[in-house]
């Protein structure tokens, strides 16, 4: 079978997908993963066809909040809209949708006839047992919870629908809106495989059969890869350290992190690692060392906590390693997965990005590390994270897809 995982956004987004993909493949399937032009790399790797698509997530300026968070994503939509069907449609006998790729995907279904499957790394659908994951951590009242989940979905649609009118007038199908297309999918009971772990969000009590949890996906590492000799050298020189990253977030802020990274380390009386990211983490010192993209698969369980922005797929690697974490979300869903570490004592309570000092980090850090418990409820998470099938899941159900 010729599958096409199609995802857009950014690193986070991505990157879960191509150890799902070489799954797939070894499974006896044709993979192709599309998503922007900078992820070909990752793909590659992974040994994955790579198909672009039309957008650029880091085109729309610097994120934080949540009114600069619409307007980015509205036009990276926008964005990704135009000349979605070239880059996805052709040559495809499955597509493997993302949550940010499905509303344009169902449209692609419906023109060609070439089956879908929702492939998802957050829960998105509503639920009366949280929040939605994009509206803070406060929970609502089960009624609430779900009318939040419900505008949520509608607040989706509405930036969906300039790119769904335009995709449907070229594909030649008559005028349909975003929302009613995702009620139409939602009776039709379109299946979802969901790439989290119940280790950090239970299956919602309320989701419909064909919502699925799998556990998570996880980038694609080589067997034959080695963590750079400096990075070693480092780890052998002195007692586990920590690292502080946020990964694609907070570009321009790098000189600030870094001096309250580096101070926060040093209150603390602990070793660190500072990886760069977009935001261009950087220092120099004995006792810390700068490094660029390494595998969080090689690096994390030889640590003594990680200090993040609580992405979905950095929050499931500290986990998976079985260290603590100190979060430190920006925007979007991380307040949500910071909440989760939080809720199953796997870190101390969330730092938001503007309270952020090296006193406030330098006290999370040494509760993290010295405090026994936050170690304790890590390597809990962990062994739990271990018994999920999680790709295997998903070979299982294409399979029963192409039959």
């Amino acid at each position: 079978m010729r599958i096409l995982i199609a995802t857009a956004g950014s690193r986070g987004d991505v990157a879960p997908y191509t150890d799902l993909g070489a799954a797939l493949r070894d499974a006896g399937h044709e993979v192709a993963l599309a998503a922007t032009e900078s992820f070909a790399p990752l793909a590659g790797e992974a040994g994955l066809e790579f198909r672009p698509l039309p957008a650029d997530p880091q085109a729309h300026g610097d994120v934080r909040g949540r009114r600069e968070l619409l307007r980015a994503a509205s036009a990276f939509i926008t964005d990704l809209g135009e000349g979605f069907a070239d880059a996805v449609g052709n040559g495809t006998d499955l597509l493997l949708l993302s949550a940010t790729t499905a509303p344009l995907g169902w449209h692609l279904t419906e023109a060609t006839g070439v089956p879908s499957t929702g492939v998802y790394l957050q829960p998105t659908a509503p639920t009366g047992d949280f929040a939605p994951t994009l509206m803070g951590t406060r929970s609502l009242g089960r009624f609430g919870n779900r009318a939040a989940g419900r505008f949520a979905l509608r607040m989706t649609d509405r930036v969906f629908e300039p790119a769904v009118a335009r995709l449907r007038e070229r594909l030649d199908l008559p005028t349909l809106t975003a929302a009613r297309m995702r009620r139409r999918q939602d009776e039709a009971g379109w299946p979802v495989l969901h790439g989290f772990s119940t280790a950090l969000v239970p299956r919602p009590s309320d989701w419909a059969a064909h919502l699925t949890v799998t556990g998570s996906w996880w980038p694609y590492v080589d067997a034959r890869r080695r963590l750079p000799a400096d990075l070693e050298d480092f780890l052998a020189a002195g007692p586990p350290p920590v690292l502080v990253g946020f990964g694609s977030m907070a570009a321009g802020h790098g000189d600030r992190l870094s001096e309250i990274a580096v101070g926060a380390l040093r209150k603390a009386g602990l070793r660190g690692i500072l990886q760069s990211g977009s935001a261009g983490l950087a220092a120099d010192g004995d006792d810390v060392l700068t490094v660029g993209d390494v595998p969080h698969a090689l690096l994390f369980p030889r640590l003594a906590a990680v200090v993040h922005h609580a992405g979905a797929g950095t929050t499931a690697a500290a986990v998976r390693a079985g260290v603590p974490s100190v979060t430190v979300p920006v925007a979007a869903d991380q307040p949500f997965w910071a909440a989760r570490l939080t809720a199953i004592g796997a870190a101390p309570a969330p730092i938001p990005f503007r309270s952020l000092t090296s006193e406030a980090l330098a006290d999370a850090l040494t509760a993290a590390v010295r405090e026994p418990s936050y170690a304790k409820a890590a390597a809990v998470a962990a062994h739990h994270m271990s018994t999920e099938e999680a790709e295997g899941s998903v070979v299982t159900a294409v399979r029963r897809l192409a039959q």
